[in-house]
């Protein structure tokens, strides 16, 4: 790749390789950078041999040397899902400290800009609501879910401490609950896992009594609100995500009624450190971005219902 590129970390995984594929869309040069451990090269396969498009197999908690100049580095690389805390806890602290300070000395390297993709967790289970950028959290650091939480905050404080030492430009995206395509069916994700199970007319496991809430994005809002915040020059932290909140009970009888499935919903006991509510303020990512969600839960997980039902095909005609 001889012109300037966007380079993606975590490009293969599921909101990495929407990415990449909307600024392929928008005429950028990417290279997507993944180790797949949780990222999947089908989720890329379509986009390789496209012009402008190329795939790296790598480590970025490995020093990366490219010989192209690299203006822009969305840092996404990092197992993201609740079956991850406890099957990769090491990798997850690690790609989020030494895979974080590789990928700012990338973007620095060329005086390009940098986007961490952060993440509700840094909030833990709020006593704010709804969650402002201000918020500092609720975060057990011992807890079952520490991993990811912790190092997240600790990629957030790594890189607004490379900002201030080394003038690079950096933006810092908390990305609430995301859903759509390519997300894994085992991946422990209540959207997928739903899905799945109701596809498969079993019962839908609701932890708890159901009336904790989220509030979900369609990946194609979010990835939206990446770019917004990759194009301006603002360092966050900023909220992404849906401000329409629901309870897990909703969002389980609407997925049943979707899918026109006969599963019954099934409660089963919480999980230690599991977030009473949870939603974001889009009050900075409306005004300073102008962006804001506008896909509906229903278009949203329409989609997502289409694509796992075309997975399950696939893997049965095999």
């Amino acid at each position: 790749m001889s012109s300037e590129c966007t380079v993606v970390t975590g490009g293969a995984g599921f909101i990495g390789s929407h990415l990449c594929e909307v600024l392929l869309r928008d005429g950028r040069q990417v290279l997507a950078v993944d180790n797949f451990s949780t990222g999947r090269r089908k989720n890329v396969a379509h986009l390789l041999g496209q012009p402008g498009f190329a795939l790296l197999e790598h480590d970025i908690c490995e020093p990366l040397l490219l010989d192209t100049e690299v203006g822009l580095v969305f840092h996404l690389a990092s197992p993201a899902s609740p079956v991850d805390f406890s099957r990769l806890p090491l990798e997850i602290l690690r790609v989020n400290s030494q895979g974080t300070w590789n990928a700012l000395a990338l973007a620095e390297r060329s005086h390009g800009r940098f986007v961490l993709a952060s993440t509700s967790e840094v909030y833990g289970d709020p006593l704010e609501h709804p969650q402002r950028e201000t918020y500092w959290g609720n975060v057990n650091p011992t807890g079952p879910r520490s991993a990811y939480d912790e190092a997240k905050r600790f990629a957030e404080a790594l890189t607004v401490a490379y900002r201030r030492r080394h003038g690079l430009s950096t933006g810092i995206a908390r990305i609430f609950n995301s859903y759509g395509p390519r997300m894994r069916r085992d991946d422990g994700r209540v959207v997928p896992t739903f899905i799945s199970q109701a596809l498969e007319g079993k019962p839908l496991t609701v932890f708890g009594d159901g009336n904790q809430t989220r509030s979900f994005c369609y990946v194609g809002d979010m990835v939206g609100g990446l770019i917004a915040l990759a194009d301006a020059d603002h360092p966050g932290p900023i909220n992404l995500g849906n401000p329409q909140e629901m309870t897990i009970s909703d969002l389980a009888r609407m997925v049943v009624e979707l899918t026109a499935s006969k599963s019954p919903i099934a409660l089963q006991p919480a999980p230690a450190d599991d977030p009473r509510r949870r939603r974001p303020d889009i009050s900075l990512s409306r005004d300073l971005l102008g962006w804001v969600p506008s896909t509906s839960p229903e278009a949203g997980l329409a989609k997502t219902i289409e694509y796992m039902r075309r997975e399950t095909a696939g893997k049965s005609a095999v």
